[in-house]
């Protein structure tokens, strides 16, 4: 008995937890198209381990609870797609019409349940359609994961530098994997194994998440001081270091991140921050904050050049800055002029061309 509740315990909280983290993500600002798509993943994988446990439990549960499940399921590998698509695709050249693709597939899914519901058809929930949403679930996670490696190879950052970005959609993938294998495997071990893993990978995912932003203790007062102060960066490092910078700024747009801090950016580094520091000092002529500011004016730049009629507060977010204030004060400072009057001299400029 004592067994059957830590069960229920562990399988039922991590569904919960994962609704509640969905929610976190979707309302923690700025949002993003991948942060979406990830809440959205999560929000499915907590729907399917969540009827998991009811009917586990209580096998005589309502089988609307079974076919919401089931139609979760489906959406996990559809979520899973769209999140790697939106990560390897920002500004949302390519994938802007994901969204109106995967809300057309709820609609079909909407009114397939409502043709066949689990009610009247459960040998064919029970058959053909759990076949097919773990085949559909399958082909999808193997299109994310070789969407994934084909990436990999194309970026190009020096080091380490991109690795914790990469490694973050990397677990996501593996966590899913995990999920799948457990209830592709359940007839082999149990049903509740696949709720159990969901809980499993949930909490591990968060256990990292935290331990990577809690600062490294200062365990003496010679660790406390900046170890790179009285000391050049050798040319060759200071070179490498700036071309992994760039790499993570032009190529992964670390820069839109509104919240990036010199911490962050340093752990992206894989440096410490005081030697990130001194590298924008001495190397680059700058320190952290106008350096930050004026990758963020020169993006807003190509967006007012090339998208006329983008509005300032899209812009705004696109470069990565917190406000719309902040951006036109940064802007300002940089240029000497608003960004609309600058918009304005370069539409002026290109009609007298």
């Amino acid at each position: 008995m004592p067994a059957s509740y830590l069960l229920f315990f562990f399988a039922g909280l991590g569904a919960f937890n994962g609704v509640a983290l969905a929610l976190y993500l979707l309302c923690r600002q700025p949002v993003r198209p991948a942060q979406c798509w990830l809440a959205a993943l999560v929000l499915m994988l907590s729907l399917r381990t969540g009827k998991s446990v009811l009917f586990y439990f209580w096998p005589d549960v309502s089988k609307l609870v079974l076919q919401v499940g089931l139609t979760a399921c489906f959406f996990i590998g559809i979520c899973l797609i769209g999140f790697v698509r939106a990560w390897l695709d920002p500004d949302r050249r390519r994938t802007r019409h994901d969204p109106t693709v995967a809300l057309g597939l709820l609609a079909l899914a909407i009114v397939f349940g409502l043709a066949y519901p689990y009610t009247e058809h459960v040998r064919l929930w029970a058959g053909p359609v759990w076949a097919s949403i773990q085949v559909i679930w399958l082909a999808c996670l193997l299109a994310s994961a070789g969407l994934f490696l084909r990436a990999s190879r194309q970026v190009s950052a020096a080091g380490a530098s991109g690795a914790p970005g990469r490694a973050h959609v990397a677990s996501v993938i593996a966590g899913v994997a995990v999920i799948w294998l457990a209830y592709a495997t359940a007839g082999l071990t149990s049903y509740i194994v696949g709720a159990l893993s969901f809980s499993l990978v949930l909490y591990l995912s968060i256990t990292v998440a935290v331990a990577q932003r809690r600062p490294p203790a200062v365990t003496a007062p010679s660790l406390a001081a900046e170890p790179y102060r009285d000391r050049k960066i050798a040319p060759a490092d200071a070179e490498a270091t700036l071309r992994a910078l760039h790499s993570l700024m032009a190529e992964e747009g670390l820069y839109k991140d509104a919240r990036l801090t010199l911490p962050k950016l340093a752990r992206r580094l894989n440096i410490p921050p005081a030697r990130l520091s001194q590298l924008l000092n001495d190397n680059h002529g700058t320190a952290f904050k106008p350096y930050l500011a004026q990758i963020r004016v020169e993006a807003a730049k190509q967006l007012l050049r090339t998208q006329a009629a983008v509005p300032m507060d899209q812009v705004a977010e696109a470069s990565g800055f917190l406000s719309l204030s902040s951006f036109y004060s940064s802007f300002n400072k940089v240029e000497g002029t608003p960004p609309g009057a600058w918009r304005q001299a370069q539409l002026r400029a290109e009609a007298a061309s």
